[in-house]
């Protein structure tokens, strides 16, 4: 039976790291079935800068045994409110990422699970992947969406807030909209928000 690895790029977000200074990320969701992933839904943002990242990583891991494909290219003039630029930027991320998903050598790189399935920074992804964290790969993975999901409560709450927050703002078409019930599901599930001391490994994510 074939595996299927599902990927997309989508709902891209200026974000502002101050008055003068912006960003543009995107969501990635993930749906599989692949042995290759002990997570088989996720939803995670990230920038350009992280698709570089990752690919220098994988090109170095890799040691020139798998081809690591294409970015789509920098664009100097690229524009945060250029619609047609930035739907082309997705198109060429989420190609990216599907051709990566079709080597089995990268996909068993490290650096590849938690660009998609953690929120780790470049820094810590990297330190993680060396093994200079005090919490594995697995861990990290793991722990994606627990810290937002550890009490009904909490869930309550945001559910009251404006359709407008940041994970629930628009919903994925097709496919994506059933992917999307799943996750909500798995995320909000008792078993999703694990142990006490998976909560725990996942509060030192933000300290370490």
């Amino acid at each position: 039976m074939q595996q299927v690895i599902s990927v997309w790029v989508r709902d891209p977000r200026i974000q502002k790291n101050d008055f003068w200074h912006a960003y543009m990320d995107y969501e990635i969701c993930l749906h599989t079935d692949s042995v290759f992933f002990t997570k088989k839904m996720s939803r995670v943002r990230r920038r350009f800068s992280e698709f570089v990242w990752l690919r220098q990583r994988l090109q170095a891991n890799s040691m020139l045994m798998a081809q690591v494909p294409q970015l789509p290219p920098k664009n100097p003039f690229f524009s945060l409110n250029n619609a047609q630029q930035i739907s082309e930027r997705m198109a060429g991320l989420q190609r990216f990422l599907e051709q990566i998903l079709q080597s089995p050598q990268l996909l068993s790189d490290s650096c590849l699970h938690l660009f998609l399935q953690s929120e780790l920074s470049m820094a810590k992804m990297e330190a993680c992947a060396e093994g200079r964290t005090r919490y594995s790969v697995a861990q990290a993975v793991q722990c994606c969406g627990i810290r937002r999901f550890l009490s009904q409560e909490a869930l309550q709450k945001d559910s009251n807030i404006s359709g407008d927050s940041d994970s629930d703002s628009s919903e994925c078409r097709g496919s994506e909209s059933q992917f999307k019930e799943d996750l909500a599901l798995k995320q909000t599930s008792p078993d999703h928000l694990g142990t006490e001391q998976e909560q725990r490994v996942c509060s030192s994510l933000d300290s370490a």
